[in-house]
């Protein structure tokens, strides 16, 4: 039954759902029409749109990298054989897909990036086994799982760090909640339950989805040469010039910076805050990339065939930054945005017993327009927490509603998809059926564990340093 509906769904989504492109813009319109109904001139929502479009510039070209530094190491000769050795373990599609969605979902507990670009290239090389008849799509959703269920109940979850760090949090929010540790979200045994509930669950969806041989399209059928072309490389060089090309010299000074660097790092942090940090996931893994290489000339051959796969970031990122800034900073004479008016309507509504099934409920709604974590989460724990303060609700556990939710609506929001169609070649509309299965029987799942998991929980004062 659910083959059948995720086929159907994908046959429609096919033909009927935007590129991503137009679902961003779609979704900023919509946005923007909602804040002036709710009081923001015209004129508010402009200046919020051009405010805005920049704004997320620094991550813009984080995922930029996620996407190259990626590609680099798994176009390397060792990680290939690695991944190589790992597509040669599955025996059916059906198991092939349900082995990247357990690879992707527990790669994400510890790192978001590990996850989106590690399963996406595990996926394109189990597509090269023709034996096993996997249905590509289905591969491709199963590469996202790791983003649209898991990875906000792991140590990468934005909103646990921020919480855990004194120094990271502004000191108003300091002041309402005070320090939650990561015993307090993350390590709760509640969290653990949940995150494996959902781990569960959406293996046996994966595998329930996955079409049968006869029916599955293999990415042959859909067009896309499986696998990774070889990079073939000159044995010599063509003119004097290019001697440090093809030397390792260069290769070595780099490592070595980046080594001291990334040292010093894990010497002066706290291992989680490093592994967690994208900057230093990148930087580990772009200099990992041409160490692998060893030759520059191989790495920048690598890394000019991975921008291609960059474009859909470049232009759909600023998009999302100018709809957050219109959902937070388009305000009407009030002074109060319309992402102020959605919390505070779940604040209002909300019981202590309720409070941590409308925190879901919230959480994911926002989570459809803005697809964000820890710079979303700054914005809204002061509207928040206080409400759990008040009403005597578990912060930690408020913490984890919004996390175990919010991670759903990436499900069909394609903002994060982005760098995985790069890898695999695929488009949005292709996974979006598949994808749509996992959330409509995740989300009642979901919220249904918050509520009943939120009960064993009970309130004590904030810890303020």
């Amino acid at each position: 039954m659910l083959e059948t509906a995720a086929l159907a769904t994908t046959a429609w989504m096919e033909r009927w759902f935007p590129d991503t492109f137009s679902f961003a813009v779609l979704a900023l319109a919509l946005v923007s029409t909602a804040a002036m109904l709710a009081g923001a001139r015209p004129l508010a929502v402009a200046i919020a749109f051009g405010d805005g479009l920049w704004s997320l510039m620094p991550f813009t070209m984080q995922m930029v990298f996620v996407v190259i530094s990626g590609h680099v190491v798994a176009r390397a000769p060792p990680t290939a054989r690695l991944i190589s050795a790992m597509a040669r373990m599955p025996s059916t599609g059906r198991g092939a897909v349900v082995y990247v969605a357990v690879v992707s979902m527990m790669a994400s507990l510890l790192s978001w990036a590990l996850s989106l670009v590690f399963s996406g290239l595990l996926a394109r090389e189990l597509a090269r086994r023709r034996e096993l008849w996997m249905d590509y799509r289905a591969a491709g959703a199963a590469a996202y799982l790791g983003l649209g269920v898991t990875w906000c109940m792991g140590i990468s979850s934005s909103a646990a760090q921020l919480q855990a760090n004194s120094q990271s949090l502004p000191r108003e929010l300091l002041a309402i909640s005070g320090v939650i540790p990561f015993t307090e979200t993350i390590f709760l045994w509640q969290s653990g339950l949940i995150t494996l509930a959902a781990l569960i669950v959406a293996a046996m969806i994966a595998y329930h989805c996955a079409p049968v041989p006869v029916r599955a399209q293999t990415a042959e059928y859909l067009g896309i040469q499986p696998g990774l072309p070889s990079l073939d490389l000159p044995t010599t060089k063509q003119r004097p010039g290019e001697w440090l090309e093809y030397s390792p010299m260069l290769t070595l000074v780099l490592v070595a910076l980046a080594f001291g660097f990334l040292l010093n790092e894990f010497a002066t942090k706290p291992a989680v805050f490093v592994i967690s940090n994208l900057n230093s996931y990148n930087l580990a893994f772009l200099f990992l990339g041409l160490l692998l290489h060893w030759r520059p000339r191989r790495f920048l051959d690598c890394v000019r065939e991975a921008v291609g796969a960059t474009a859909g970031i470049l232009i759909q990122f600023p998009i999302y930054a100018a709809l957050a800034a219109v959902l937070i900073n388009a305000r009407n004479p009030v002074g109060h945005s319309l992402g102020d008016d959605l919390a505070m309507f779940f604040v209002r509504a909300a019981s202590a017993d309720l409070f941590p099934l409308l925190m879901g409920l919230y959480s994911g709604l926002l989570g459809l327009f803005v697809p964000s974590g820890g710079g979303r989460w700054i914005i809204e724990a002061p509207f928040v927490l206080q409400a759990a303060n008040d009403l005597k609700v578990h912060l930690g556990w408020a913490v984890q509603a919004y996390n175990a939710a919010g991670a759903l609506p990436n499900l069909i929001n394609p903002f994060w998809m982005a760098p995985l169609l790069g890898i695999t070649g695929l488009k949005a509309r292709d996974l979006i059926g598949f994808t749509l299965m996992q959330l409509a029987i995740l989300a009642p799942l979901i919220l249904v564990l918050l509520w009943l998991l939120g009960r064993t929980l009970s309130y004590h004062a904030p810890m303020v340093p």
